[in-house]
């Protein structure tokens, strides 16, 4: 694990590989951190520099009381800074995906492509969801919350290995941090910041998804003008780690296009 100093404060990350490629970034969900994104590091550091973030209050990263949606993009963009990388290909997960529109927003000149997975601009229950999720981290410890949550997390075909990890992850963030992350993705409304986005855009999501399913994906790709959506069959929420081979495969095909066009 590791960490760097930043405008935005200490911000932790994970890097492997490097080249003249343009660097890809990876931004994790509401309930994990960057080491959910071990397998596509191995993977797309064979090519380029593959970097998985933590937001603030996550893993390695300074706490910033009161952080929203954007600040969480800030922090990112402010991490990409302190690493040298103007311009990089974003991929996000769920609250990764909401957290990638953000940074579009934000600052589109330093964003090469999008890939938004098993995210959406606007949940039809987001507060709702919320609302759940701030009452079960305060009714119960974060390892309880996360027993009760991993199994509506992932597909059938989840390992029992991948669901301990998942646990594991999700038990070791602190209660106020998870309202945050919480706050930042289920009430998120990003509609209009959707139709502006101006890069080639990958949306991906599980067709086993239950917490943002295809329906959402649907949407958003109807939303971007320059987006194309794939499903993964035999995934649920956490499609990154329940298929890892087909999630990073269609993001070999994303590349390669959106390489050519730089």
């Amino acid at each position: 694990m590791a960490s760097i100093d930043t405008s935005a404060g200490r911000i932790g990350y994970l890097e492997q590989g490097g080249g003249d490629a343009t660097p890809i970034l990876f931004l994790h969900g509401v309930g994990s951190d960057k080491s959910v994104w071990q397998p596509q590091l191995d993977h797309f550091g064979r090519s380029r520099r593959a970097i998985a973030f933590d937001y603030p209050g996550y893993g390695e990263s300074d706490v910033r009381e009161g952080a929203t949606r954007d600040d969480f993009a800030a922090a990112i963009l402010a991490g990409m800074d302190a690493l040298g990388i103007g311009r990089a290909h974003v991929c996000g997960l769920s609250l990764g995906g909401v957290i990638a529109i953000a940074m579009h927003a934000a600052a589109a000149d330093r964003i090469a492509s999008l890939i938004i997975a098993d995210s959406f601009a606007v949940h039809p229950d987001g507060q709702g969801i919320h609302d759940r999720s701030v009452a079960a981290s305060q009714a119960m410890s974060m390892g309880d919350l996360a027993a009760a949550r991993a199994p509506l997390l992932l597909g059938k075909a989840a390992s029992d290995e991948l669901k301990a990890g998942i646990v594991a992850t999700m038990a070791a963030i602190d209660p106020a941090t998870y309202r945050l992350g919480a706050a930042a993705v289920w009430l998120a409304d990003q509609r209009d910041r959707a139709a502006r986005i101006a890069v080639p855009t990958l949306i991906l999501c599980g067709d086993e998804d239950s917490i943002t399913p295809p329906s959402l994906s649907e949407e958003l790709a109807r939303l971007i003008p320059q987006s194309r959506l794939e499903i993964l069959n035999g995934a649920g929420h956490l499609a990154n780690a329940e298929q890892p081979k087909i999630f990073n495969e269609a993001i070999d095909r994303h590349l390669s296009e959106a390489d050519e066009i730089r």
